[in-house]
């Protein structure tokens, strides 16, 4: 079995100020082990972000326990937290301005890292990453040469650069068209093939339906977890696939620790409820969940015989 790459346990985060307190990860469980790629999905809100940022070490958690790659993010120092945002983990963002020094080429900004970590044969080492992300001939240009997707890709490369044990992105195809969106998922693909962990939070649908396991977070919990179905998985170029129209992948809701789950909203609304209470019964090994009416709801009251 795989080593935990990422084991969250019980993980809280709370954001406070002077008036209000937010609570964004409420309690989050969750293993990602070596050599996996997974996406994280959520609405805005749902602490997908949050949850993102404390692995990459730039935020910390309020409770619980974090460990990624073997380092508690909860108990080590700030001299260890450098350490770690260094050589552990690479980030690809978002926003590419983040990714990309504009006054240095494509090489030069590969090569940064590995300048702030004393790597040798770092001229050698960033070709060869540029080659890989299909950028090698623009290694001469700068930021404002590159259309974002070439950009994107750099970044992936920047990213790589002090070979990481895990490579985050945060929602690395939210600004490029859907030829260099699949192009980019195709890197992603070839590098956890070879072995490398990556985390993605995304919004693209295309890109989750996709990928062979992804957790959705709500509410600052795991809600469910989606998987690629097995007659996909060997067909992930296939063009003639509607990743988001297919049901590409089989969904399950999570159990937690204090035996409770998330219901999709979907069903809920289905259900058309009349309070927030329902009926739990066990039938033929099944779980089944039914409305109740509150007790002198109006519709009892209405059945009750009139005094005359």
């Amino acid at each position: 079995m795989a080593e935990a790459m990422i084991q969250a346990d019980g993980l809280v985060k709370i954001y406070k100020s002077k008036e209000t307190e937010v609570l964004a990860l409420q309690g989050l469980d969750l293993i990602v082990e070596e050599g996996e790629l997974t996406a994280i999905i959520g609405n805005s809100g749902s602490g997908k972000s949050t949850f993102l940022n404390m692995i990459g070490g730039l935020d910390r958690p309020s409770a619980g326990s974090l460990v990624v790659g073997g380092k508690n993010l909860f108990t080590i120092s700030e001299k260890e937290l450098v350490l770690y945002k260094r050589d552990t983990v690479g980030f690809v963002w978002q926003n590419n301005g983040r990714n990309l020094l504009p006054y240095l080429s494509a090489l030069e900004n590969v090569m940064l890292p590995m300048h702030l970590s004393n790597r040798g044969k770092k001229r050698a080492k960033a070709l060869e990453l540029l080659e890989m992300v299909g950028m090698s001939h623009k290694k001469h240009s700068r930021l404002n040469m590159l259309s974002g997707g070439e950009q994107q890709r750099i970044a992936i490369a920047i990213a790589l650069a002090n070979s990481p044990k895990l490579l985050l992105a945060d929602e690395p195809t939210g600004s490029v068209d859907m030829a260099t969106a699949n192009y980019i998922f195709d890197v992603f693909t070839e590098l956890n093939q070879n072995g490398q962990t990556i985390l993605i939070v995304t919004h693209d649908v295309a890109l989750s339906k996709k990928v062979r396991r992804v957790v959705a977070i709500r509410d600052g919990k795991i809600s469910s977890e989606r998987f690629l179905k097995e007659k996909y998985a060997d067909r992930l170029k296939e063009v003639t696939i509607d990743w988001r129209e297919e049901d590409t992948q089989d969904e399950y809701v999570i159990l937690d620790k204090a035996g409770r789950v998330q219901i999709p909203k979907e069903l809920i609304s289905a259900m058309e409820l009349n309070s927030n209470k329902v009926k739990v019964e066990l039938k033929d090994g099944k779980v089944i969940l039914s409305g109740v009416e509150e007790p002198n709801s109006k519709k009892q009251l209405e059945k009750q015989p009139q005094k005359t």
